[in-house]
């Protein structure tokens, strides 16, 4: 069992960063796949990247590619996403999630509670 707790949302201005940290509990998070899910007011929730344990390989959205960065401390059991250059359509309540696999990096089976992101233009 994998809990996930989010913090590090907030208000930014357009243009602004903000760093999300995912505090994990679980033996199995130093090998689990993570990664960072949002979902807008009426929309899907959506994918925005992923880390694999060794944090060999990330990946991305397009939409966030070049402005948001993730990555992991195993040794603290926390994943992070810098997100830099932010843009109002970048609004949106931001879940951290164990994914089940590499091959399918949209499927996930535990997720935190999210973290607000609020960007003003």
């Amino acid at each position: 069992q994998v809990q996930l707790v989010e913090s590090g949302g907030g208000l930014v201005q357009a243009g602004g960063s903000l760093r999300l940290s995912c505090a994990a509990s679980g033996r199995t998070f130093s090998r689990s796949i993570m990664g960072w899910f949002r979902q807008a007011p009426g929309k899907e929730r959506e994918f925005v990247a992923a880390i694999t344990w060794s944090s060999d390989s990330v990946t991305y959205a397009d939409s966030v590619k070049g402005r948001f960065t993730i990555s992991r401390d195993n040794a603290k059991n926390t994943v992070y996403l810098q997100m830099n250059s932010l843009k109002p359509e970048d609004t949106a309540v931001y879940y951290c999630a164990r994914i089940s696999s590499w091959n399918n990096v949209r499927e996930y089976d535990y997720w935190g509670q999210g973290t607000q992101v609020t960007v003003s233009s």
